[in-house]
């Protein structure tokens, strides 16, 4: 018996081994990948936020209130100059592409930029580059124009469907699906406009399911939120509201109390969010997210594959561990689409696969969130994976783990229940 145990132990210990082998290459890379609780990153994020706030003539106090980081966004690039590195070609680039796409990058935001980094995956997602005129790409890939029955809805789904109720963003991301609604001028929807979609929500029963989103949701007043948010949970047909926001990301300042009072009076709420990177995550933003979960807002992250920031298994990987630390479930990674100034970030699809097969097994299945290929012309959220069936027979399926290993899995067809109740019974 004893001979018996100590076999099983050696199996089992081999076995560790083994396993520990296989994550021997995430692990000696983890720690070269920049993220934004590191001591060392925090020191240059405070050292960047005390520049911003001296050229800006600001305050901890101001740093703090998400108005002030709003009305101190920075658009002017000769101010960008003198908070990051840019080189007069840079300068240049930024200038020629800011009369044809607009950006902006909030104070907060900009703090995490690291000039040691030529390619920091903040500054890539926030500071224009001339790849942005090749002019490829389409305007309006999702097709919403042609989904918009009322008001300032889009509805692609039988249950579901979004409000877009601003145009107004903290940070204008370069790889906007919706840049050709940013223009010039912030505008958020009129009241008008906003009854007119929840009216049809009343009037359209299946709808169970509201997604408010721009823009950026959290980019609304208080009052207007508080109003949008008390309509919508009053309609006995809608189920939940989501909120979809990158608030967490470029303005954690947001997270206030009186938002949090707002959010606890019409349950259930959920909030996801657009993390690309471990950088984004930092104190500020992982506090932000855990004053959202303490009150009962359950959080989701959409990533977006995008070249040269995430296309990677090990960042993915790190991503939506870092994620779990903050309470945020990973739930999606979308292909980024073929929007109309943004394809310098396209990928292959075959980078999203490799990413999930190197999830898969490699991390807890809380950190794997599901691949997704936006069909063309807004015909829906397609979902792409490795595959794992090889093959069928007759009683059988031949399957791939995710070692690679090969097995024969029974597959008996389907017997009613209440059929084989009745036989026992007989």
């Amino acid at each position: 018996m004893i001979d018996n145990l100590n076999n099983k132990r050696k199996i089992a210990l081999d076995r560790a081994k083994e396993l520990k082998s296989k994550i021997e290459d995430y692990i000696n890379v983890k720690d070269t990948i920049p993220r934004g609780t590191s001591l060392s990153q925090e020191e240059k994020i405070m050292k960047k936020k005390l520049k911003i706030l001296s050229l800006l003539n600001g305050n901890e106090e101001n740093w703090n209130d998400y108005k002030w980081q709003l009305k101190n966004r920075i658009s002017d690039v000769n101010l960008l100059a003198k908070i990051i590195k840019l080189t007069d070609e840079e300068i240049d680039n930024i200038s020629k592409v800011g009369q044809k796409f607009r950006w902006a990058i909030s104070p907060y935001y900009a703090s995490l930029i690291d000039d040691d980094d030529e390619f920091n995956p903040v500054k890539l997602q926030s500071v224009p580059i001339l790849l942005e005129l090749r002019g490829d790409g389409v305007a309006d890939p999702m097709a919403e124009e042609y989904t918009n029955p009322s008001g300032a809805i889009t509805r692609r789904y039988p249950d579901r469907l979004i409000i877009n109720v601003t145009n107004e963003c903290f940070s204008y991301c370069r790889h906007c699906q919706r840049r050709r609604n940013i223009g010039i001028k912030d505008r958020h929807q009129s009241k008008a406009v906003l009854e007119q979609s929840i009216k049809y929500i009343k009037e359209n029963p299946e709808i169970r399911d509201v997604l408010i989103t721009g823009g950026d949701a959290l980019t609304l007043s208080d009052s207007t939120l508080d109003w949008l948010l008390g309509e919508l949970h009053s309609i006995p047909t809608v189920e939940y509201i989501r909120i979809g926001t990158r608030v967490l990301v470029n303005m954690p300042q947001r997270i206030t109390e009186n938002l949090l009072n707002i959010l606890k009076k019409y349950p259930p709420i959920y909030i996801n969010t657009h993390f690309n990177h471990p950088l984004e995550i930092t104190k500020e933003s992982k506090a932000a997210c855990e004053k959202l979960v303490n009150i009962g807002v359950p959080l989701g992250n959409q990533a977006v594959l995008l070249n040269g920031i995430n296309n990677d298994k090990y960042v993915m990987r790190l991503l939506n561990q870092e994620l779990l630390k903050c309470r945020v479930r990973p739930y999606y990674i979308f292909h980024a689409k073929h929007v109309l100034g943004t394809t310098h970030f396209n990928t292959s699809v075959d980078d999203g696969i490799e990413i999930m097969e190197y999830l898969r097994g490699y991390t807890s299945g809380m950190a794997i969130p599901a691949y997704i290929v936006n069909a063309p012309n807004g015909n829906g959220k397609t979902p792409i994976l490795p595959q794992y069936i090889i093959s069928r027979g007759k009683n059988y399926i031949k399957i791939r783990t995710w070692e690679g290993k090969v097995f024969d899995y029974p597959n008996h067809p389907t017997e009613d229940l209440r059929n084989l109740l009745e036989r026992n019974a007989d």
